[in-house]
């Protein structure tokens, strides 16, 4: 099955070279465009995709505002930001309003697949570059204040567990690290998500962002 995708740039010339990327792509169909923000909420409701490409700079309102909109009425639509900003100021709003990907415009367009593939799946993608300027902050932060944020009560190795799998790690790969088996790994993982209400991997990854635990 095909990913269904809306491209929104106000740029017609960035569409257009996305399509022509896009295009050759076995995986993904482009069901639509859009060039503003209130025209990209009409054309999530009309086309239904699986993931919008948004660009922040729209000129009616930002892609943040956006991307907020759509989430509230469209939860299940995933949606991968591809923009000039590379501040953890830009990055971080745009997690929290909902996105599930970051890529800056100057990135190879493998990383805007892998943003998409990942996206459509209900995984999140976290530009190399930016995810590091967001641990670095955290880790700059006062390590009282740090110690003092609430886990939710997991234990010192459901915290391991997550911060390897918000790193984007399998549970082979954790449970190689670790040295425990993939059976444990997942057993953990239920419990991580049961303990902090979560439902996907995007929303671990989130959390672990915002309590400075993930890794970099």
């Amino acid at each position: 099955m095909k990913i269904r995708l809306l491209l929104v740039d106000d740029h017609a010339v960035v569409r257009s070279g996305l399509r022509m990327l896009l295009d050759d792509q076995d995986d993904v169909e482009i069901v639509g465009e859009a060039g503003t923000s209130q025209e990209a909420l009409r054309r999530v409701s009309e086309d239904k995709p699986d993931v919008v490409v948004m660009d922040i700079g729209l000129p009616d309102e930002s892609g943040i505002i956006a991307t907020r909109q759509i989430k509230e009425i469209h939860p299940e639509i995933a949606i991968v930001a591809l923009t000039i900003h590379e501040d953890e100021e830009y990055f971080f709003k745009m997690l929290e309003a909902g996105a599930s990907g970051y890529v800056p415009k100057r990135a190879a367009s493998e990383e805007l697949l892998t943003a998409i593939r990942l996206a459509a799946v209900g995984e999140v993608y976290l530009y190399p570059s930016l995810a590091k300027l967001l641990v670095k902050d955290y880790l700059s932060q006062d390590d009282d204040l740090r110690g003092s944020r609430v886990l939710n009560g997991l234990t010192e190795r459901e915290q391991e567990v997550l911060a390897h799998l918000a790193d984007g790690a399998s549970n082979q790969e954790i449970g190689d690290t670790l040295q425990i088996s993939p059976k444990t790994v997942a057993r953990h993982r239920e419990n991580i998500m049961r303990k902090l209400n979560l439902h996907s991997r995007t929303e671990l990854v989130k959390y672990a962002i915002r309590k400075g635990i993930i890794s970099a």
